[in-house]
């Protein structure tokens, strides 16, 4: 594609700090998350990196029926677009365990599960089915490295498997593995550690399958590694990074040939000294969390981030006048999932032209 791709008419008039979207490459990457799975059969994408009603729309046009999300917001969405499977991939307590049952109850076209890794959980979500007279769909969250959340992959895991399938009011839906913690550059290191890391998965579900208790389904990985796990039976896969596209994964995975289709639109609003000049892309419209650089500039070059608040982002820059205050930049996030929900709104971008706003319907962590 044109190396000036984001390149916008009139963006002068466009309000600053703006995120837009390019719905003809997200249409690209979602054509391109289906040639790699081989097909829709074993795609769950993720829709917490866009949060959006209208991408779900255009993944379910393409012919995908299953989702995965991370919020109660997120899942509600997922059911207002008539998606038929919706995962929720945190595991949930307190009154959001009796919250989600609600969901269950007022979107009975859409079949719902969620993620548990302890006992605790497993006792919690049976009773509150049946006190409801309903039964709840459960995955067994396994963690095989990350180290973020799951239960280790040994007879613990197995123990409390059965736990599931023995309780009155529940449904054992299989395994769900997150391996975000696999990020090597080189593909086919990726994929050694990958599948050395999941052996331990494969060895829970035989030890499972000998209790006489069938594993139909394995959710497995996210954006980097899915390419890995598409090729083994009976996974899902849950790419989500990939709908967007980010300048970490741009840079960290060669392999995979997504298109950016997320733009930050900033301006220069101080120069206070010769050699640096101030953004208005601060925490507020950015994602921080990551180390310098936190963007990457693609109208302007050789700057250093030094310094990022609330509301503005300084580089360190040359004494060149080509850069006025009121100059627009244009940015790709380093992480774009935590910046997608610090706007209420991204506008749409087609041939240069804005041609609408799409709402991110599922920015708050609850439902309505």
């Amino acid at each position: 594609m044109d190396k000036d791709w984001y390149r916008i008419n009139n963006v002068e008039d466009i309000p600053s700090p703006s995120l837009v979207v390019f719905p003809k490459r997200i249409e690209e990457n979602i054509k391109l998350m289906i040639k790699i799975a081989g097909g829709t059969e074993k795609l769950r994408p993720h829709i917490k990196t866009h949060k959006i009603a209208e991408i779900i729309k255009m993944q379910l046009n393409q012919g995908i029926k299953k989702f995965k999300c991370a919020t109660l917001s997120e899942a509600e969405l997922l059911a207002k677009c008539n998606a038929k499977d919706i995962l929720l991939a945190m595991q949930l307590t307190g009154s959001n365990i009796n919250r989600f049952i609600e969901l269950m109850q007022k979107y009975q076209k859409s079949s719902f599960s969620t993620i548990i890794d302890n006992e605790e959980s497993v006792i919690k979500f049976n009773s509150a089915a049946s006190k409801k007279g309903i039964k709840v769909s459960l995955w067994l969250d396994i963690n095989n490295g990350n180290n973020r959340t799951g239960i280790k992959p040994n007879n613990e895991a197995t123990l409390l498997y059965k736990k599931i399938d023995g309780s009155s009011n529940l449904i054992p839906k299989g395994l769900h593995v997150y391996d975000g913690h696999i990020r090597d550059s080189d593909f086919n290191l990726r994929k050694e550690i990958c599948d050395k890391q999941f052996e331990s998965v494969l060895s829970l579900k035989n030890n499972i399958e000998l209790l006489g208790i069938k594993i139909n389904k394995i959710v497995a990985g996210g954006t980097p590694s899915f390419p890995i796990h598409v090729k083994r039976n009976n996974i899902e896969v849950s790419p989500g990074t990939s709908i967007l596209w980010d300048e970490r994964y741009a840079s960290s995975f060669k392999d995979l040939k997504f298109y950016h289709a997320a733009v930050l639109i900033g301006s220069i609003i101080s120069r206070p000294t010769k050699d640096l000049m101030c953004l208005n892309l601060g925490h507020k419209s950015v994602a921080s969390e990551m180390s310098f650089p936190r963007l990457k500039l693609l109208n302007m070059e050789n700057f250093k981030q030094i310094s990022h608040s609330e509301e503005h982002l300084v580089l360190e820059c040359n004494e060149s006048e080509d850069y006025l205050v009121g100059s627009v930049c244009y940015a790709i996030p380093v992480h774009i999932c935590p910046t997608v929900p610090k706007y209420k709104k991204v506008l749409t971008v087609i041939n240069g032209e804005i041609t609408g706003e799409w709402d991110v319907a599922a920015r708050d962590y609850n439902t309505e």
